[in-house]
């Protein structure tokens, strides 16, 4: 009996030195590790570019009426909650619209919501390659004309931390307190 009572101790005693989170811990996961892309300053990047920093990436589209947005904003508010943390964190918003989304569209876009910001795109071929690597789903969803269409997509983020290994999905629309007490366990 005492053998059981210790046993079971050690097992609750464990279980609570455990960092838990509020968000989906995707520990371990074989996905969501590397991309090759081009930053909106015209610089070729890779995720171990941000080694050191806990990455934050968001897959969307700039012309996107509600998601994006609203996730952009939500992350502005997590880096000023974070206060000095926030130097440390680096978000990502990588394009899942490669035609419409250029270089000086992102440029215009992504630092608007936070200077920080890094805004990331490629080729048709690249972007289907990362979103792939990231189990990304998007699809086209055609609108009156040919360049009205929206695109239909994931709508969380994915953390990534220090040492570049993936440790978080991100839900949608949650507030920023939830995603900044995770942050911080992993700062």
């Amino acid at each position: 009996m005492k053998r059981l009572l210790a046993v079971a101790l050690a097992a609750v005693l464990a279980a609570c030195s455990k960092p838990g989170f509020n968000n989906v811990d995707i520990s371990g996961a074989s996905y969501a590790r590397e991309f090759s892309l081009t930053d909106h300053t015209g610089a070729r990047r890779t995720l171990a570019d941000y080694r050191g920093r806990v990455v934050v990436i968001f897959f969307g589209y700039t012309q996107c009426p509600d998601v994006c947005p609203t996730t952009m904003q939500e992350m502005a508010e997590v880096r000023r909650s974070l206060g000095k943390d926030a130097d440390q964190v680096q978000v990502l918003f990588v394009t899942v619209d490669p035609q419409r989304d250029t270089r000086e569209v992102l440029a215009q876009y992504v630092p608007g919501f936070d200077p920080s910001f890094v805004g990331l795109y490629g080729t048709t071929e690249e972007t289907a390659r990362v979103a792939k690597q990231f189990k990304i789903f998007y699809q086209k969803v055609p609108g009156p004309t040919e360049t009205s269409y929206t695109i239909d997509h994931t709508a969380g983020s994915y953390v990534i931390d220090r040492s570049g290994e993936p440790r978080l999905f991100l839900k949608h629309n949650q507030g920023a307190a939830p995603i900044v007490a995770d942050l911080r366990q992993l700062l």
